[in-house]
């Protein structure tokens, strides 16, 4: 069946414009014949790759004379130990007066910003943060939408050397205080409210009750989006931004050149299974990474116009914001992805032209289910790269982009995570794409396939893992003073490696499919079966809008068999009939194996998902199997949870 789905190739790069591409000129400065070349060396020489890295993206701070300390050891290894250099400061490199972002408020609020304002903002919120003695190491915690003073307040914190996290203000209080909680922010920026599919959300309530169980506060910034001068007077500490804006004033930005290895951001795991994790990135790791997969990987160049349908509360909202530090124009959008009878993101790629447009699988999945041809629709003549992530996207996302966006263009399936704010694997402008495949493995990332027994390899099934370190490894997890948790979450499989926790193949074409997660991978009958196979088949079917699938232990009270047990959203007014039961069988045995096709085919109403879209397959197999769900605070719709609850089809045979 792999082999099937790889055969087709979708797009070829133009010779003559692969060739003006950075990643071509960065292989002709290091000497390498080809793509393969330059990943095998970039692996096999990190010392070299990375520090020629630093100086071809112009990275500004002193690099030192070292690279590498305990390069053997993960975790452990030391990258650039003697640099300073500020995440914030590079971002904020280019003063000139063009256009550093344009805000999109789904179709109530539109606002753009030069290069010289967002430094002149950046700069006057720096100073209320001083004024309310925010120093290096301290936290400031956004729970905000994708807006304008969201990468303004970040810019300020990290350019003083302390720590920024942020979550979307769709999270409920709990869910803030799991994440925000752990980490005792001094300042907290927050939102009178927000618009989603036209409907406006307020959050003054909300933010009163945070506030008053958050005792590490000093200030609350309350940013107005629905009003102009929102009633502030519920919460505890709070000054407006307009106040801020009014009265502080600073003549430049400080910039504080830390340690490669010093705190910039802290990110949290989905919280799905227990309490988030906490996850500390560095200002060095955070820079090159995103610097090699912007320029090198995803041809950003100076004037491009880049976008990433996505929250506060994602990763992809951090790796948008690095795009600045490339010369880009960021375009950000808050609301809903499907406003304006679902052409919304694609009118602003229109009307802004965009150059490289990223979102989701499942966005791709639900525009095709809609059957929106933006390519006849819209003038995309300026997009020259799609990104996808958040779930593995099938062959047939590929086929609709390729047919029904534009034909000419680089899709660029990528997949890493909160994890380590990346990618390890992404999208190539001097490869072909393949249908189905993500392109290659990232530039000084020893990415690899392992077996049960730790062993490489090829066109069959296993672990993603990194067989060497790199330097967007995380610090370490904050209250984990050992690093026992921080070993545990990814070093524990197999010694001195990390395991990322995709089950995936490496391709013919050195190309990557990821079949889901390994820890929601179906094992009927001793077989693993990625969920990734099943949802690809079943939703090609136009009654379905999406499908869950779990293992279900059986026989009852025995854990050492399953079976596939597949739960389906349908078009509205549709009924699960025995009919449609077969039809989806018959689907899936025909497109893969008789293993993978469901023991018992359920209708629920709707499917639960993390607040990034992902769905949830390890809280539904909780809920089947009547044990908790340990923080359903972590989903977009803890509700649907109830729909998979005390099913009688699954207590017989």
């Amino acid at each position: 069946m792999t082999q099937a789905i790889a055969s087709q190739q979708l797009w070829q790069p133009n010779p003559q414009t692969a060739a003006a591409t950075a990643l071509a000129r960065f292989m002709q400065a290091t000497g390498q014949a080809g793509y393969g070349d330059l990943w095998q060396w970039s692996v096999d020489q990190p010392e070299i790759f990375w520090s020629q890295l630093w100086d071809f993206c112009g990275v500004l701070g002193t690099k030192g004379e070292t690279v590498l300390v305990n390069g053997e050891r993960m975790p452990g290894a030391r990258w650039f130990p003697e640099a300073r250099l500020n995440y914030a400061e590079n971002l904020l490199s280019r003063r000139d007066a063009g256009p550093a972002l344009v805000f999109r408020g789904e179709d109530k609020v539109e606002r753009r910003l030069s290069r010289a304002e967002l430094y002149a903002e950046v700069a006057r919120f720096q100073h209320f943060l001083i004024a309310a003695g925010v120093g290096e190491g301290d936290r400031v915690a956004g729970y905000l939408p994708n807006l304008p003073e969201t990468l303004i307040a970040m810019l300020a914190t990290t350019a003083l050397g302390a720590i920024w996290s942020s979550a979307s203000p769709d999270f409920g209080v709990q869910g803030v205080l799991d994440r925000f909680g752990q980490i005792e922010p001094k300042v907290l920026l927050c939102v009178d409210g927000y618009w989603y599919n036209g409907k406006a959300v307020d959050c003054l309530a909300k933010n009163a009750e945070v506030v008053a169980r958050m005792p590490s506060l000093l200030r609350v910034v309350v940013v107005p989006y629905l009003n102009v001068r929102p009633d502030l007077s519920g919460i505890a500490k709070a000054t407006g931004w307009s106040d801020i804006a009014a009265v502080a004033t600073a003549p430049a930005v400080i910039f504080r050149r830390l340690p490669f290895a010093h705190p910039l951001f802290i990110m949290f795991s989905s919280g799905t299974t227990g309490v988030p994790k906490c996850i500390v990135h560095s200002h060095g790791g955070v820079l090159l990474q995103h610097l090699k997969e912007h320029q090198l990987h995803s041809d950003v160049r100076p004037g491009d116009r880049l976008f990433y349908f996505t929250t506060c509360g994602w990763m992809m909202w951090n790796w948008l914001v690095s795009g600045l530090a490339g010369g880009a124009t960021l375009l950000l959008y808050d609301g809903s992805p499907f406003a304006a009878g679902g052409a919304a993101l694609f009118d602003y790629a229109a009307e802004e032209k965009m150059t490289h447009f990223g979102t989701s699988a499942k966005f791709i999945d639900a525009a095709a289910k809609l059957g929106l041809r933006p390519g006849r629709t819209h003038d995309l003549g300026a997009l020259r790269v799609i990104f996808s992530t958040g779930s593995p996207l099938s062959p047939e996302g590929f086929d609709w982009v390729y047919r029904e966006i534009k034909q000419d263009i680089l899709l660029a399936s990528i997949s890493g995570g909160t994890d380590i704010v990346s990618c390890f694997v992404l999208g190539n402008p001097l490869l072909p794409v393949w249908r189905g495949e993500i392109q290659c493995r990232g530039l000084g990332m020893a990415v690899d396939v392992f077996d049960d027994e730790g062993r490489p390899v090829r066109s069959t099934k296993g672990e993603l893992v990194c067989t060497k370190a790199f330097p967007a490894m995380p610090v370490g997890f904050w209250n984990d003073p050992d690093g026992s948790k921080y070993r545990a979450a990814y070093f524990e499989r197999f010694a001195n490696i990390w395991c990322h926790g995709d089950f995936s193949e490496l391709t013919a074409h050195d190309g990557i499919i990821i079949y889901g997660r390994s820890d929601a991978t179906l094992n009927p009958g001793g077989v693993r079966i990625g969920t990734a196979e099943i949802y690809r088949q079943v939703e090609q079917l136009p009654e379905i809008i999406e499908s869950l699938v779990i293992g279900q232990e059986w026989p009852p009270g025995r854990n050492d068999d399953v079976r596939v047990v597949l739960f389906v959203k349908l078009q509205d007014g549709l009924l699960l009939d025995a009919g449609l039961i077969e039809r989806v069988k018959q689907q899936i045995r025909n497109n893969t194996t008789p293993r993978h096709v469901p023991a018992k085919v359920v209708q629920v109403r709707d499917i639960p998902r993390t607040k990034s879209g992902k769905i949830v397959e390890l809280a539904v197999r909780n809920v089947v199997h009547d044990r908790p769900v340990k923080n359903s605070e972590a989903l977009a719709n803890p509700e649907a949870l109830e729909y998979f609850r005390a099913r009688g089809e699954l207590a017989d045979e």
